[in-house]
């Protein structure tokens, strides 16, 4: 049995590729936010947990709140990496 390796040594998204990323995990959480107000809204005249559709308008609304926080520490996370390190050239010896 042999192992193959690979070594990458200056794998790096670009800033505006992590940019439409955070952007786009807002947008989605923000649509999911106003299905789950609105799923919750329709099915509100029974308020029971045997009430199929408002608790899938509460896991909606719970699910938003994961999205956007995954997307902004995303954000936040790439821009502490490009913080701390220095750029580096990519100049040959």
């Amino acid at each position: 049995m042999t192992t193959k390796t690979a070594t990458i040594s200056h794998a790096q998204s670009s800033k505006s590729d992590v940019k439409r990323l955070v952007k786009a995990m807002t947008a989605i959480a923000w649509s999911v936010l106003g299905i789950g107000v609105l799923l919750c809204l329709v099915n509100l005249s029974h308020f029971s947990d045997q009430n199929v559709g408002l608790m899938v308008g509460i896991g909606f609304l719970i699910g938003s709140v994961h999205i956007y926080v995954i997307g902004t520490a995303i954000g936040l996370v790439h821009a502490r990496l490009h913080q701390e390190q220095p750029p580096t050239s990519f100049e040959d010896n």
